[in-house]
């Protein structure tokens, strides 16, 4: 027994040991490979140095996509979970290597969080917005649109359902004059060229007054008070009897008539230096009698401002004020208008004016005159308005609004201002360049009048602009442009410091 044991084992003709004899060869042939392998090192195929470099996954916040780490973890700004960043930059890369031909796969994303990327269509995990083709974007994050071009400005475009649910308007950009308004408030007052102090140039005394009252309204000519003066009576008798020689010598030789009547003109223009009217001195001469009181008249038409106490019986002398006249047919409107806006107004000015007290009517003036100064304290200058005063209507010492318009800019280009977006460095307005697609463009301002502003430069006015919801698209843009630069120079950072 022991013999047909040794035999079995030892038999390499049976079947046991074909079987053990095929398992040996295998076991070095593998062996054998394995140490080629190692010696002659494992061929790579073209193509695979590429894509030796694995693709780094990033995470970002939701809130803060500026923050971009290596690890899952929080925000360091509002402490939110960071989420995985996904792009569509690992297809794209795939579809450019050689060798494979497959489609890229279509990616979705959030109009508001455009870091979000999701191969299949859902609902926003952040704001819970519906995804939309992240292939809706035309500008890359490397700021080239369609066709490989440079872009000159981030191109963003939306989906019309996202459109209408944003509220976005527009409105064309316009050319016309642009007028400036200035409004500010003033009062009444006594037009300072047409008022008169009314005296005597002689001495005398008042006898009889024929003004009642201030306030009284006079024309011009009307008698105002009566004066007896000895030098006045004087003079009357030495016309008379110039009058009187004159006409003894109407038939004398010419050299003595002429000096005749040159005695009586003499006469007269000292009477007339006295402010003695030609009528009163024509009655005078036609009299032939001294008169022992002249009347003052009034020199122009208006109202009695001021009048002197105890004027009747008065001692008067040469320059002093019996009575004041001004007259009300034009009044002075002081106003006052900042510095910033004295480059609109000038003499000449027209203003709109208008007064609480005549709801409904307006008036209107011309600037005859600017303090050449301006206030320290309110940082103002002074305008003076020449206003009609037509029937005599206005009363000096009454408020009044004032208004102007001046145009400050011809022909120019105009945009509404709440189209503008300002941001204190820069201003921004956003161009809707049709099919649901929007440009943020830089433009420099002017002028603002009337909820228009003034484009200097930025646009040519043949442009149609966002009024309604531009921010959201504006800020979409930075968002899409900021993301993909930061991903971009990330991923380059961390794949250059594997290599």
């Amino acid at each position: 027994m022991e013999a047909e044991m040794n035999y079995s084992e030892n038999d390499t003709t049976s079947p046991g040991g074909k079987i053990f004899r095929a398992v040996l060869w295998m076991a070095a042939g593998a062996v054998i490979a394995v140490g080629i392998v190692f010696l002659i090192g494992f061929p790579i195929s073209p193509g695979d140095g590429d894509a030796a470099v694995e693709e780094v996954q990033l995470w970002t916040c939701g809130m803060h996509p500026e923050v971009l780490q290596e690890e899952p973890g929080i925000c360091p700004i509002c402490h939110m979970d960071l989420t995985p960043l996904r792009t569509d930059s690992a297809g794209s890369e795939g579809a450019a290597h050689e060798g494979h031909n497959h489609a890229t796969e279509e990616l979705w994303t959030c109009p508001m969080h455009p870091d979000f990327l999701e191969s299949e269509p859902g609902s926003c995990p952040i704001c819970g917005m519906d995804l939309v083709p992240a292939t809706d974007t035309s500008v890359g994050g490397n700021g080239t649109a369609d066709h490989g071009k440079p872009a000159k400005e981030t191109t963003v475009t939306i989906d019309p359902v996202v459109v209408q649910n944003m509220n976005v308007r527009t409105a064309p950009v316009q050319r016309r004059d642009l007028g400036r308004a200035i409004r500010t408030v003033g009062h009444l007052e006594y037009d300072q060229e047409r008022m008169v102090s009314v005296t005597t140039r002689y001495q005398g005394f008042v006898e009889k007054v024929f003004v009642a009252s201030v306030g009284q309204p006079v024309d011009e000519g009307d008698p105002l008070f009566e004066v007896y003066s000895p030098e006045l009576v004087q003079t009357q008798q030495e016309l008379l009897s110039a009058v009187q020689y004159a006409r003894r010598m109407a038939d004398a030789d010419p050299e003595t008539r002429r000096r005749a009547e040159s005695l009586v003109a003499s006469v007269r223009q000292r009477l007339s230096y006295w402010d003695i009217t030609e009528k009163q001195v024509a009655e005078i001469e036609a009299s032939g009698k001294v008169l022992r009181t002249l009347t003052v008249v009034s020199p122009i038409g208006g109202v009695i401002m001021k009048r002197k106490h105890g004027l009747e019986g008065m001692a008067i002398r040469p320059g002093m004020e019996a009575l004041h006249v001004a007259d009300l047919s034009t009044l002075w409107l002081t106003a006052e208008v900042y510095e910033g806006q004295l480059p609109w107004l000038g003499r000449g000015s027209t203003a709109d004016i208008s007064f609480d007290y005549f709801p409904g009517e307006r008036f209107t003036g011309r600037v005859r005159n600017l303090e050449p100064e301006v206030s320290p304290s309110t940082r103002s200058v002074k305008l003076i308005i020449e206003v009609p005063n037509r029937n005599r209507k206005l009363k000096v010492g009454m408020y009044a609004t004032v208004s102007f318009k001046p145009v400050v800019a011809r022909n120019a280009v105009v945009v509404p201002a709440q189209a503008v977006i300002r941001s204190g460095v820069r201003d921004v307005v956003v161009v809707a360049l049709g099919e649901g697609r929007f440009a943020p463009r830089e433009v420099t301002l002017g002028a603002q009048s009337d909820g228009l502003i003034q484009v200097i430069d930025g646009l040519d006015g043949s442009e149609e602009i966002v009024t309604s919801s531009q921010f959201l698209i504006d800020s979409e843009s930075n968002l899409r442009a900021a993301v993909q630069k930061m991903i971009a120079a990330k991923r380059n950072e961390m794949q250059g410091g594997g290599e």
